[in-house]
């Protein structure tokens, strides 16, 4: 009776018991739903309002504003403290990554508001109470752009795309894009890989003058040449280099013409659209996909008004034979060559592979390729990495290659078949880019192809002039 009597000894006995009960509901994990019950309380006595983010338009587009509050949620604090949530492991060693998970809850503190994302299917939910929603809803998703804005300055993480039979997920189906090809890796001329920079380059800077022009801000390319010649590398590189997403379009899963035009719909700004060997779904007609889709997938209405911020890539191992029509400017707009590897590429491959800028084979491997031998640079490669723990055998056993398998190739497709189609290690083109002389004494190896049908562009003009 003394005891509850007096007051500090009362207090102190409170105390205690609200530690230990505290204690017991942590270890326990009553908290959390003590927690739940308490926000269900709360919700009785407060008016919400809530806003949807889906993840697509009512027309299909990609919504960037759902990407934009999704990745601003995946970097809260209040993730990692959340009843649940999913980890995968990240690009870099040993780093994981939270996301969240279906109908999870998240919390978020903004100017003394609390804010509630649910994380439903393809579908982001904001709950925010009505008393607070004037004061801080646009300040709010105005704070959700400007964190966007300073993650994707940085290099953020991009995602490689490929295209799905049609289901209820979507078309779309994303990896991670790890792969490692730079420009400097690349075995190409160092003229043209400086070409190609600033021509990406001056695309980046040029979004008001395209506009002023009346033309949708977009970049299209045409890597021509035989397989293993680095076709599919350039592409990652150039990804890499603008740090652009990249979708893959494979044309056998593509129902018919509307079904591509559907594609490029769900295609998201900042992006490189990939259709590799083009030339063999033409001639073969390996797909639903006609002509005229191509063509209008190229530079069609659809085109012009959801292709803004895009590199459009596609791949050949030969245009002889494909309609012109389809190679035409404003369809493509440069033209990119890639030849079986000569000296130069070489050079560039051991350098990479085998870290030799130079050796005392090297003569002899320069001597081969003079003579028209040629292999393509990934058996160049391969042969590199397999003997790679020993510098002079790796080049010993390109110069058998080159020798025997070599021969046969150069003279189909080495020296003389370059001599006979006029366009030399590493061609530039540019808007249809007929061939011009000078531009061949300015570059050195760098000549394009004559074509009465199509008018010529120097590469210089064009950068000049803005593009």
């Amino acid at each position: 009776m003394t005891i509850l009597n007096n007051p500090f000894s009362l207090l102190f006995i409170t105390s205690i018991s609200l530690f230990l009960f505290r204690v017991i509901l942590i270890k326990t994990g009553f908290i959390f739903t003590f927690k739940r019950k308490w926000r269900c309380i709360k919700d009785c006595f407060h008016v919400y309002q809530f806003f949807k983010v889906p993840e697509f338009s009512e027309s299909m587009q990609r919504n960037q504003l759902y990407y934009k509050v999704l990745l601003y949620l995946h970097s809260l604090a209040s993730l990692e403290d959340s009843d649940f949530t999913n980890l995968f492991a990240g690009r870099k060693p040993n780093e994981i990554l939270l996301r969240l998970d279906t109908n999870q809850i998240i919390e978020d503190d903004f100017l003394g508001a609390k804010m509630y994302w649910i994380n439903q299917d393809k579908t982001l939910v904001l709950k925010i109470r009505k008393s607070d929603k004037r004061r801080v809803l646009q300040p709010y998703l105005q704070h959700i752009h400007t964190v966007f804005d300073e993650f994707d300055g940085r290099k953020r993480e991009l995602k490689l795309y490929m295209n799905v039979v049609d289901d209820q997920k979507g078309r779309w189906r994303s990896v991670p894009f790890t792969h490692p090809s730079t420009f400097e890796t690349t075995a190409m001329e160092s003229d043209l890989k400086i070409k190609v920079k600033s021509d990406l380059e001056s695309f980046l800077r040029a979004k008001q003058y395209y506009h002023k022009l009346g033309r949708v801000w977009k970049r299209s390319y045409l890597l021509y040449g035989p397989s293993g010649t680095g076709k599919s590398s350039f592409v990652a590189a150039v990804a890499n280099f603008l740090s652009y997403d990249v979708y893959d379009i494979d044309l056998t899963k593509v129902s018919d013409d509307s079904d591509l035009k559907f594609l490029l719909l769900q295609t998201t700004a900042k992006s490189v659209v990939v259709i590799e060997d083009l030339d063999q779904y033409l001639s073969e007609k390996s797909t639903a996909v006609s002509s005229s889709g191509i063509l209008n997938f190229m530079d069609g209405i659809l085109s012009s008004s959801c292709g803004e911020e895009r590199v459009m890539v596609y791949t050949m191992n030969g245009k002889d034979h494909v309609d012109p029509a389809i190679l035409r400017p404003g369809r493509i707009d440069v033209h990119i060559h890639f030849p079986l590897c000569d000296f130069t590429a070489f050079k560039i491959l051991a350098n990479s592979y085998l870290g030799l800028k130079d050796h005392k084979l090297f003569p002899q491997v320069e001597e081969i390729f003079q003579n028209g031998s040629s292999l393509s640079p990934a058996e160049i490669g391969e042969l590199m990495i397999a003997n790679r723990g020993s510098p002079s055998r790796a080049l010993k056993s390109v110069i058998n290659a080159l020798q025997t398998e070599g021969d046969g190739k150069g003279g189909r497709c080495g020296r003389k078949a370059v001599e006979e189609s006029g366009e030399p290690s590493g061609v530039f083109c540019t808007e249809g880019a007929n061939a011009v002389k000078e531009f061949k004494k300015l570059y050195g190896l760098f000549r394009v192809k004559s074509n009465r049908k199509s008018p010529s562009f120097n590469l210089d003009n064009d950068l000049k002039s803005g593009l």
